[in-house]
């Protein structure tokens, strides 16, 4: 089989670029997915909130905020149309002391700039959080009313049935082993050729762009996020999700949070646990590729992060609260003082983070997009990237038509979004 287009991926990136793709042109197009089923692994391992970019710096990270402003309506008609769980929870970023307050008074600043308008966000002090939440305790928080929930999950699924539907290929249980030219070779033995290739694969991301020969100076590291619900019957302590400023601003990760889930459920996490592998949900993983990530972080860039004391002590403190539910609960304690180790009777969902390291040593903060002749890399694409899907894929394909890659047909498939008024400019 040949195809002009191959999309490495059946998360929420691969099936949003997939469905432009199938609505806009006439190019034959098949994702590709080693799983049996889309959105099998982060694309439904998240906490589903749908995301307003007003804590994104609207210098570094002026595109996916401003996805994450655009795609809200577009999540929103979507999940409506299809009767898909869609919740206007709310969130409340709060600051616990004087200097996350500046903080917050920062990101009230980048929420406009990023476009949100003033009524969306409501700076207040603690009196009035605790009006609003009277068992929250902070010092101050940044109200956002237009957060909500979803599923992720069931978004994916269904855009992947109508970009089939307009002529999308799916290549299920198909796990890349080499690409070589423009030649994919599966573990099952087939494969395909392509005319240009998109690799939105994720955890695996970067181990595909290393393999056409990009992206050779970073490495990444895998770190699994865990929560714990909350039973039933206290899930109504705080109706809106609660944010608190992060305590180390230099990495990518949050601390501790409550979630309102759509489906009803409350969770409080996540933490952040090194694990070896972009799959691995409990545990650290098996031994043959704890051994394979040792030798990785050892021989790149990660190994400078074993001389961070910064980030051992973060290291330390996070593998802790996966042991033990108690340091969880006495996290999210800081600012609901009510909660207690008993009201949490299960896991959650646990989500893997597959953050870029640079050359460095550092963290790299934004998403990495990487173009060669016949392929396009998204690399280190985290959060917001499931809120700005819909918009952050438009950009893409606009970017390939703009560069001749692909053509777009005036005389276009249905569709729900409107590709026109989506730009990144």
């Amino acid at each position: 089989m040949k195809f002009d287009v191959a999309i490495i991926g059946g998360g929420i990136l691969g099936i949003t670029i997939s469905y432009w793709l199938s609505a806009l042109t006439n190019h034959k197009v098949c994702v590709i997915e080693k799983e049996d089923r889309v959105a099998a692994h982060a694309s439904s391992r998240n906490t589903g909130v749908v995301h307003s970019p007003f804590y994104l710096d609207p210098q570094k990270k002026k595109k996916i905020a401003k996805a994450a402003l655009q795609s809200h309506d577009l999540w929103q008609t979507f999940a409506k149309k299809h009767n898909i769980q869609w919740k206007d929870t709310g969130t409340i970023e709060i600051a616990l002391d004087e200097s996350q307050h500046h903080t917050l008074e920062k990101y009230l600043k980048w929420g406009t700039q990023n476009g949100l308008a003033e009524s969306d966000l409501q700076l207040l002090d603690h009196t009035q959080i605790t009006q609003r939440e009277p068992n929250v305790k902070c010092h101050s928080g940044i109200y956002c009313k237009k957060d909500a929930s979803t599923s992720y999950g069931m978004l994916t699924e269904q855009l992947s049935l109508e970009s089939k539907q307009n002529g999308t290929q799916f290549l299920f249980s198909h796990m890349v082993q080499k690409i070589k030219n423009n030649t994919i070779f599966f573990a099952n033995k087939k494969s395909i050729e392509f005319d240009f290739l998109i690799n939105c694969a994720g955890g695996y991301s970067l181990d595909i762009a290393k393999q056409l020969g990009l992206a050779r100076e970073y490495s990444n590291l895998h770190f699994r996020g865990e929560y714990w619900k909350i039973a039933p019957q206290y899930a109504d302590l705080v109706g809106t999700n609660i944010y608190t400023v992060a305590k180390f601003a230099s990495f990518p990760f949050l601390d501790p949070h409550w979630i309102r889930r759509a489906d009803g459920t409350v969770e409080i996490g996540p933490n952040a646990v090194p694990v070896s592998d972009p799959e691995a949900y409990s545990g650290i993983g098996g031994v043959s590729k704890t051994a394979s990530k040792l030798g990785q972080i050892i021989s790149g860039s990660s190994k400078k992060l074993l001389f961070n004391s910064e980030f051992l002590s973060l290291v330390s403190k996070e593998w802790k609260s996966s042991i033990s539910k108690n340091a969880m609960v006495r996290h999210v304690k800081e600012f609901i003082p009510k909660i207690k180790p008993q009201y949490f009777t299960s896991r959650g969902t646990a989500g893997i983070r597959t953050p870029i390291i640079t050359k460095n040593g550092t963290f790299l903060p934004e998403t990495l997009e990487l173009q060669s002749s016949n392929s396009l890399h998204i690399i280190n694409y985290n959060s917001p990237g499931a809120t700005g899907a819909p918009a952050y894929s438009a950009y893409l394909v606009q970017q390939l038509s703009d560069s001749g890659i692909i053509k777009l047909d005036k005389a276009q498939k249905p569709h729900a979004w409107n590709f026109s008024k989506l730009d990144s400019a």
